[in-house]
């Protein structure tokens, strides 16, 4: 039921036209396509039909396949192209782009992406480069050219399949009627009281309060350690922290370069003095980060180890940690923004030394939940498909995976069907999504109010997102200061993002409904997933022999009531 009534409100929510604005996108001749500085030619294995376009004698990475279209401001566009390599130099694959080359009416040009792939391999056969793709509409367009590239130099590759398609999306004001129905749908539950009037009481002057006081959903926040621990601006930080959210992540105390940036000299305490602060008022943690696979988080002393030294070295390190923080986290990041970073695989040759990592952490504790964590998947298009071939070939070999951690750094206005569609996608893999690094950049706060209202909305209206991290709150310790801040100064004034966030998780996502009773003695309500309250009114007195708790789930909930 759920399925079906996602696919028909997705067809509400959205009408992909059918039309490719692309000419001969099948490439069965090479009719309307350039090939500038490189050579192209038809050749007999298809991706589908009875050829594709063959490109040799590339000089340049960016050299490929290219055609003018026209496109409008202010649409967006569903781009696509498959892409098999012939060679292959780096061993860890090739990276694929699909772009636009803008000339504008003033004369000046950009290069904006539409898609990206990283590491594509031969072996990997026809590969799947997709993406959402936006047109700002104050831009002034004199000509787009879509340009199909990728690859090291002098390497050899075919393309077939190419689609350009506009994306009518309807209203913003629709669009929000809708993502409220999928949150109506998914993150509530019907709860029916049954009252018995057992003295007889006049009805009419009865009236029951069914109070959420807990949320089910996680709705957490990044935590700095410096902050936390040092009683910030008289504890504020920490008691900020503690009132509104029920999760966490410590943002850099457990991190392997924070922790020990020199050999021998570690310093978890920190973290750990956290984690039982945090713990102690009933919040969960979510562990960030086991190894940190980029070239600029890899510590100095660590670079100049190799082999089987550098093995056994990643092997101690997280099963210390890991010992140190039993029972402390629910979640760990087991290799952060490996899109993004190999140094481990390419300094021990093992392309699959990933997998080890995940299988390390799986053994040394069974019980956590191991995630993949990466950028540019949702907040922008570009390793959207990377990321899910990346889900399933960690899910085929059975290391322990249990989620992806989609980061959501938007530094524009976030797009509410680019999100749908980017996390459609990467449901796919099968496992669960959490949004683990959500935050959003404008000087206005009120724009900003705007934009973090849209991610919030676009997020927790999905059913693939398990739960939402955000990434800083105050102006003082967030990564762009004011620009991203919920609250500012030291008596941690309240922002008009910091106003709209709260109303949503506070007021909007919760349930306070009063009901007050005629003739019947039954009445029904949706409610959020939480822990509720029932307090009975007679005649603007509380009976508090009639009070009572109960938590509500994703099954309808009775509440009986003697009077």
């Amino acid at each position: 039921m759920l399925l079906n009534f996602l696919l028909v409100l997705s067809s509400l929510l959205i009408c992909a036209s059918a039309k490719n604005l692309l000419i001969n996108a099948g490439f069965e001749s090479t009719d309307h396509w350039d090939c500038p500085h490189m050579t192209c030619t038809l050749s007999s294995t298809a991706h589908s039909g009875h050829h594709s376009l063959q490109i040799t004698h590339r000089q340049n990475g960016n050299h490929g396949a290219q055609q003018t279209v026209h496109l409008t401001p202010g649409h967006n566009y569903h781009v696509r192209a498959f892409v098999k390599l012939l060679t292959q130099v780096n061993h860890n694959g090739e990276d694929f782009v699909i772009n636009f080359y803008y000339k504008m009416t003033d004369g000046s040009t950009k290069y904006p992406q539409a898609a990206h792939f990283e590491g594509i391999k031969k072996s990997d056969g026809w590969v799947d480069v997709s993406g959402v793709f936006g047109v700002d509409k104050n831009v002034h367009l004199q000509s787009a050219t879509l340009q199909i590239h990728g690859g090291s130099n002098g390497v050899d590759f075919l393309v077939d399949d190419a689609t350009i398609d506009m994306i009518a999306v309807t209203p913003n004001e629709d669009w929000r009627k809708e993502t409220d129905a999928v949150i109506d749908k998914i993150r509530k539950s019907d709860i029916h009281v049954q009252v018995t009037n057992k003295n007889s009481l006049h009805l009419p002057d009865v009236s029951v309060q069914l109070l959420q006081t807990k949320k089910s959903f996680p709705w957490g926040m990044s935590v700095r350690d410096t902050y936390y621990n040092k009683n910030a601006v008289n504890g504020k930080y920490r008691d900020f922290v503690h009132k509104h959210f029920t999760w966490a992540t410590v943002e850099n105390g457990l991190k392997w370069h924070t922790a020990e940036p020199v050999k021998g000299q570690k310093d978890y305490q920190p973290a750990l003095d956290t984690l039982h602060g945090l713990r102690s008022h009933g919040i969960k943690v979510r562990g960030h980060n086991l190894v940190w696979s980029t070239d600029k988080a890899v510590q100095s002393w660590v670079k100049a180890l190799s082999g089987q030294t550098l093995r056994n070295t990643v092997q101690h390190h997280i099963q210390e940690v890991m010992n140190l923080t039993h029972g402390l986290v629910e979640h760990w990041d087991v290799n952060n923004e490996n899109l993004h970073g190999q140094w481990y695989q390419d300094r021990l040759h093992d392309p699959d030394y990933d997998l080890e990592l995940f299988r390390i952490a799986h053994h040394n504790d069974p019980h956590v939940k191991l995630f993949l964590n990466d950028f540019g998947v949702i907040s922008k298009n570009l390793h959207t498909q990377e990321y899910l071939q990346q889900a399933l070939r960690f899910k085929a070999t059975n290391v322990g995976l249990y989620g992806m951690g989609v980061q959501c750094h938007f530094f524009t206005n976030p797009d509410p069907y680019g999100i749908k569609e980017r996390l459609d996608v990467l449901a796919k893999a099968g496992v669960p999504m959490w949004a683990t690094e959500v935050d959003v950049v404008n000087d206005n706060e009120n724009v900003r109010a705007d934009y973090l209202e849209m991610a919030i909305r676009s997020l927790y209206g999905h059913p693939a997102i398990e739960g939402i991290v955000f990434w800083g709150f105050w102006d003082k310790e967030a990564r762009r200061g004011e620009a991203m801040s919920w609250v500012k100064g030291d008596h941690m004034e309240m922002t008009a993002a910091g106003r709209r966030a709260f109303d949503l998780l506070e007021n909007q996502f919760m349930t306070d409904s009063t009901h007050r009773l005629s003739s019947a003695s039954h009445f029904s309500v949706r409610g959020f997933h939480g822990d509720y309250e029932v307090h009975v009114h007679y005649k603007g007195h509380e009976l508090h022999n009639a009070t009572q708790k109960f938590t509500l789930g994703t099954q309808e909930k009775t509440i009986h009531i003697t009077l």
